[in-house]
């Protein structure tokens, strides 16, 4: 049979696969985080018909004579260039920019995707839309074990922040110098004990003849007193005050005339408190809001990168798992020469539709030409055929 039939029918299958690629591409223009490939043809192997011949006294060098059988798909390269950001306002949508994956376990193997559109399962964990689970490092008492072994990013429902005695408050404002001898100035502040229950600290200050006297009394019967000096309207003297355990800090109250504006400005205790919501920051930590007040690190979640991204294999759900080709992941923080992750925003697909229409024009041309060789392939056997009649 005539070689050329068969190189078409390679062409076929070759042009098939292209105008597949392109199909899926095309199809997942609008799959988050989904990367793009493009088909590579090569040649096959050639026939010899002649050697090649050096050359000799008198005889020049002949080149060598080869007949190619076809083509062939040398392979289907992914493209891993960054999609376009898709704001969504969802705080558990995530975005990479930049290199690497987010680690996911599902049916006890670990894969790797770009795709960040997660939620919270009845559990507490994130997860994918396919039920993968994302990897992460779990925090304990607000500190992230960071460089140890991944696990579930799980939010701490039901928790408590614990209550946190205190142990220091800050003065600021004015007291008038110009005040009469024996004139007070009252002001409160609401501490906390070690258990989390509060009690009222009393802060009395008292006019004197060469300057103001401090004093202090809580709930519990601790008192304490400090006298303070001005000159020209700056501290002096007594700039600290301990009642009951707590140090109270007067070092950046004035003596000014006229203004009578000192306030506590801050205490460092607070009660305990539930878990309420959460936020993320830039690289990767989940941050806990508890309603206390107060803010600590739940977990952080761990991105991947690999030597060769385009040897990873595709497994479905964009996802991708590792292979022999693409090397191990080397598994990090977000942000420490991988990736930033930012919330509220997913990465698009990097499919290019104007790109895809024209492999798309270029795979069916490819395809025709290749039905061509095989109906003129045909019209020369049916001419052999007719030579007897």
């Amino acid at each position: 049979m005539l070689r050329s039939l068969y190189s078409g029918i390679s062409g076929l299958r070759s042009h098939q696969t292209m105008l597949d690629v392109t199909g899926n591409n095309i199809a997942n223009v609008n799959t988050a985080g989904f990367k793009a490939s493009a088909t590579q043809f090569q040649d096959t192997l050639s026939q010899m018909t002649q050697g090649a011949g050096g050359p000799q006294a008198g005889v020049g060098g002949t080149n060598p004579a080869q007949i190619g059988l076809g083509v062939q798909v040398a392979g289907i390269a992914t493209n891993f260039a960054q999609g376009s950001t898709q704001a969504t306002g969802r705080a558990t949508d995530l975005m990479i920019s930049g290199d690497g994956f987010f680690l996911t376990q599902q049916g006890g193997e670990t894969l790797y995707t770009r795709a960040g559109s997660f939620d919270f399962d009845a559990s507490g964990r994130l997860v994918t839309p396919e039920g993968g689970i994302v990897q992460g490092w779990a925090a304990t008492n607000g500190v992230v074990a960071e460089g140890g072994a991944v696990g579930d990013i799980r939010l701490p429902e039901g928790s408590i922040s614990a209550a946190v005695p205190t142990s220091s408050a800050r003065v600021v404002g004015n007291l008038p110098t110009d005040a009469a001898v024996g004139a007070e100035i009252v002001r409160d502040v609401v501490v906390f004990d070690p258990a989390g229950a509060t009690r009222t600290l009393n802060l009395t200050f008292t006019r004197t003849a060469g300057g103001w006297n401090a004093a202090g009394a809580d709930g519990a019967g601790a008192t304490g007193t400090s006298a303070m000096t001005f000159t020209n309207g700056q501290l002096t003297g007594g700039g600290t005050l301990a009642v009951g355990g707590v140090a109270v800090d007067l070092s950046a109250v004035t003596g000014f005339a006229k203004l009578a504006t000192v306030s506590i400005a801050e205490q460092d205790g607070r009660s305990a408190g539930t878990f309420t919501g959460f936020t993320l920051s830039g690289d990767g930590t989940l941050i806990g809001s508890f309603s206390n007040g107060a803010s600590e690190a739940i977990g952080r979640i761990v991105l991947g990168t690999f030597v060769n991204p385009a040897g990873l294999e595709k497994a479905g759900g964009s996802s991708y798992r590792a292979t022999f080709n693409s090397g191990a992941a080397d598994i990090g923080a977000p942000g420490t020469g991988r990736g930033t992750v930012t919330s509220g925003s997913l990465e698009m697909s990097n499919v290019d539709l104007s790109q895809e229409f024209t492999n798309l024009i270029v795979a069916q041309r490819g395809f025709q030409a290749n039905a061509r060789i095989i109906t003129t392939s045909d019209e020369v056997l049916q001419e052999l055929t007719n030579l007897k009649r």
